[in-house]
């Protein structure tokens, strides 16, 4: 695998390094022991699958407050998306910017969004498939967000939105 580091200290984007042959490929998409020596969670005891059924589907930007903030670490399995890791930690030096990035079953990279980080995403293609490995349980008391185009933000999603969620399109912004 090899690491990118982003603008955004402790989010990572990471390309597999396929092996092929006449079979087909392999390769490794998480190794505790290299996500560990990049800072990054080893253990993900949440996996969870979102299928997204039409082009300009957006969710985001969710996360979770303490004691049940959480890591996320996003990969596309079919179609594409458009991935946005957006820091929230006040204390950090890249504090309410964001970077997006196409993540596709063609592509195969992954993202890692760091604790402290909301998340959101767009689809890009009909029948998108995400799959997010998660550092800590769902915490449903601990789940909130902001709204996808709070000004404050200004992230410049790909696409006009086509579907969204009441509760994403009603969330609210930033107050900070």
């Amino acid at each position: 695998m090899r690491f990118t580091p982003l603008d955004i200290k402790g989010a990572w984007l990471i390309d597999i390094e396929p092996i092929a042959d006449e079979r087909g490929s392999f390769a490794r998409t998480v190794c505790a022991r290299e996500f560990a020596q990049h800072g990054m969670a080893t253990n993900y005891p949440q996996h969870s699958i979102s299928h997204n059924l039409k082009k300009g589907t957006l969710r985001g930007m969710h996360f979770q407050t303490a004691p049940h903030a959480e890591a996320k670490l996003v990969g596309c399995i079919r179609g594409a998306i458009f991935d946005v890791c957006l820091d929230l930690r006040p204390d950090s030096p890249s504090f309410l910017r964001w970077q997006g990035f196409e993540l596709s079953a063609e592509n195969q990279r992954q993202l890692y969004i760091p604790e402290g980080c909301a998340h959101g995403f767009q689809a890009l293609s009909d029948d998108a498939l995400v799959n997010y490995r998660i550092s800590e349980f769902y915490a449903p008391d601990a789940s909130v967000g902001y709204r996808y185009n709070d000004p404050k933000f200004a992230i410049s999603w790909p696409l006009p939105v086509t579907m969204i969620s009441d509760r994403d399109r009603d969330l609210p912004d930033f107050a900070g």
